[in-house]
């Protein structure tokens, strides 16, 4: 049996740590990474502790994401795979979502230093 949650779910962006992370009562119950490349904001992984999972929260942790990549006048690019699922079910993302490339991929894997 699960312990009920008592908070909201909070996404904080941590701009230094190029990631939004989730938060359940102020314990980090998530995160979603990036990369900035240029004006575009490359998401490459998302992930939900195995103690919040089946709660709906990396679909509010990658809505709030990708609503703070609009306000902040950047661009979309999924490479994480949750992030490209999550994308597929909301189309009023579409005008700001790049596709990915060869050239983002080795990109992003010289950033990551894979």
């Amino acid at each position: 049996m699960s312990e009920q949650t008592t908070t909201a779910p909070v996404v904080r962006h941590v701009d230094d740590r190029h990631r939004y992370e989730i938060l359940i009562d102020d314990d980090r119950a998530g995160l979603t990474a990036y990369r900035d490349r240029d004006d575009q904001r490359v998401f490459f992984h998302t992930e939900i502790d195995d103690a919040h999972a089946g709660l709906g929260l990396a679909a509010i942790l990658v809505e709030q994401a990708l609503a703070d990549v609009r306000a902040s006048g950047m661009r979309i690019v999924p490479v994480c795979p949750y992030v490209a699922k999550f994308l597929t079910k909301h189309p009023e993302f579409a005008d700001i979502t790049d596709p990915v490339t060869p050239e983002v991929l080795t990109w992003l894997d010289a950033r990551l230093g894979r």
